[in-house]
């Protein structure tokens, strides 16, 4: 198993080390040329989705990745990376437009507005959740399921093959989110095989 972990800006990092924890190996995507190695699932970090989504078409990482997407490839998408992936997005503009979801950027307010709780997260159950400048999921299609809420607000859902959180599972000690990902990674490597 192989994960390939967007790196153009944001909390890639964070993604890193939860995953050299687990044992599981890893890559950085920064240029197309990344993409060479065998890429089993994706990660797209929190960070800035604005900026994201201009130097994946400025690298012209956007539509082999999206392309992948599309064909099923694994995707964990934190925070901005929720943004990237959802068909919608209020007051913003989609990018990989992957997923039956309206997001609301910012949606918690600006840095200071930050907070941590502990949510039921479905086929999980209680987990830290940190969010940070954090959008929540405002409408979600027939195709994609919620699986957490926070006061009301979805704030984690998936789709087939991806996965999306409004908060950051990196920051913190539980590596429950991550596995739930890396589950869907091997069915997905095992379907590839069969």
């Amino acid at each position: 198993m192989n994960i390939g972990i967007l790196a153009l800006q944001g909390a890639f990092i964070e993604h890193a080390a939860m995953l050299e924890h687990l044992g599981i190996a890893h890559f950085e995507i920064r240029q197309l040329h990344d993409l060479n190695q065998p890429l089993d699932g994706l990660i797209l970090p929190g960070g800035e989705s604005t900026t994201m989504a201009k130097l994946l078409h400025d690298l012209n990482l956007f539509t082999p990745l999206q392309t992948a997407i599309r064909n099923g490839l694994p995707v964990l998408g934190t925070c901005a990376g929720l943004i990237l992936l959802a068909a919608q997005v209020e007051g913003g503009k989609p990018c990989f437009g992957t997923m039956d979801i309206c997001a609301r950027r910012n949606a918690y307010g600006r840095q200071l507005g930050s907070f941590h709780v502990r949510e039921n997260f479905q086929g999980i159950g209680q987990i830290p959740m940190t969010f940070i400048r954090a959008p929540y999921i405002k409408a979600i299609g027939n195709k994609a399921n919620g699986l957490a809420q926070v006061n009301g607000r979805i704030v984690a859902a998936r789709q087939d093959n991806q996965l999306v959180t409004a908060f950051h599972p990196e920051l913190d000690k539980s590596p429950a989110v991550h596995e739930y990902f890396l589950d869907i990674v091997q069915g997905f490597m095992q379907k590839a095989v069969s």
